[in-house]
């Protein structure tokens, strides 16, 4: 008799004179076939629980880690002489590229949060968080950064045209010099990618199939989820708009293309953009501080065409691409 090379598959059988070795059942549960994103967590046991304890889990990951890093920050901030904690009579942190990295941190480790709550609390595979292929789809997402750009264009276009007729003073445009850009470039360059990213597994990710296990329409995944999103900012009323709006076209694009890729792109884009913008201009302390000025009403038009434009573009090309919006 040979000697033998390994196990075989349950589904074949091995050949005479080899002993049968099956293999050992996989802790990941299977996902239901042709399944919509948002349906994508009803696998076999999904139990209202798993959904309630993965919330909580999530929600209250996502207070700690903030508050962790935050004041992780105002210590290391102290020790180095950056500023003194608590300063009221200044900002939280004395140098804004410095505050910039402790404000992205205390949203990166929410995305291994969600994936390890995914795969302990409900079993399943965190490559179903990303898209009904079980991964993120690198070349699509990459053709949404294409359109994330443009629409990021025509919305700045619009906005700048809309102030200048309101004879609104527009200061976006500046610049500070490289010593001073280029070390708030490498933070943002960095880390906005995975802020971001954190911030859409948790609220188009996690939410929008959370919801998906019991609910079969997404309205109120995304509506709520959009609501939830807007309430982290600290803009004026305007800003909530353009940001609960910019929640809900995000959540419908997820549902529509099977993924998170084109809110990801759109997301990743916009927060390079903004955060950019404020560095070159020397207003990144202004950028961290959301309720320090206001979002002025002409914003919203960007904000319309912005969105408009991403959408439709992302809908004709994944139609036309035939982008799997179903599980397999």
């Amino acid at each position: 008799m040979q000697e033998n090379p390994g196990p075989y598959p349950p589904s074949s059988a091995p050949p005479p004179g080899y002993p049968y070795q099956p293999q050992p059942p996989s802790w990941f549960l299977s996902v239901p076939s042709g399944a919509r994103y948002d349906h994508l967590a009803r696998i076999p046991g999904a139990r209202p629980w798993r959904v309630i304890v993965g919330t909580l889990i999530i929600a209250v990951g996502f207070f700690v880690i903030g508050v962790v890093v935050v004041y992780a920050g105002l210590v290391l901030a102290s020790l180095l002489g950056i500023s003194a904690p608590l300063d009221p009579a200044g900002a939280l942190f004395g140098d804004p590229v410095f505050g910039l990295v402790v404000v992205l941190l205390s949203i990166v480790p929410v995305l291994p949060l969600v994936f390890g709550t995914t795969a302990l609390v409900q079993r399943r595979r965190p490559g179903t968080l990303s898209s009904v292929a079980g991964r993120l789809r690198w070349s699509w997402l990459l053709r949404c950064v294409g359109l994330a750009v443009l629409a990021l264009v025509l919305g700045q276009g619009t906005q700048l045209v809309a102030l200048s007729l309101s004879g609104q003073d527009n200061d976006i445009f500046g610049w500070v010099g490289w010593g001073r850009f280029l070390p708030a470039l490498i933070v943002i360059v960095l880390l906005v990618p995975f802020q971001a990213a954190a911030e859409e597994y948790a609220f188009r990710g996690w939410f929008l199939q959370a919801f998906g296990v019991h609910i079969r329409n997404p309205i109120w995944a995304i509506l709520i989820g959009s609501a939830l999103f807007a309430s982290l900012h600290g803009y004026s009323w305007v800003g909530l708009i353009d940001v609960f709006s910019f929640g809900a076209v995000m959540g419908f694009l997820a549902v529509r293309t099977g993924g998170l890729e084109a809110p990801i792109a759109l997301h990743v884009m916009n927060n390079l953009l903004a955060f950019g913008l404020s560095a070159a201009a020397g207003q990144l302390e202004d950028a961290l501080d959301q309720g320090k000025v206001p979002v002025p009403w002409e914003a919203l038009t960007g904000t319309v065409v912005q969105l408009g434009v991403y959408a439709f573009g992302v809908l004709y090309l994944a139609k036309k691409r035939s982008i799997e919006t179903v599980s397999g």
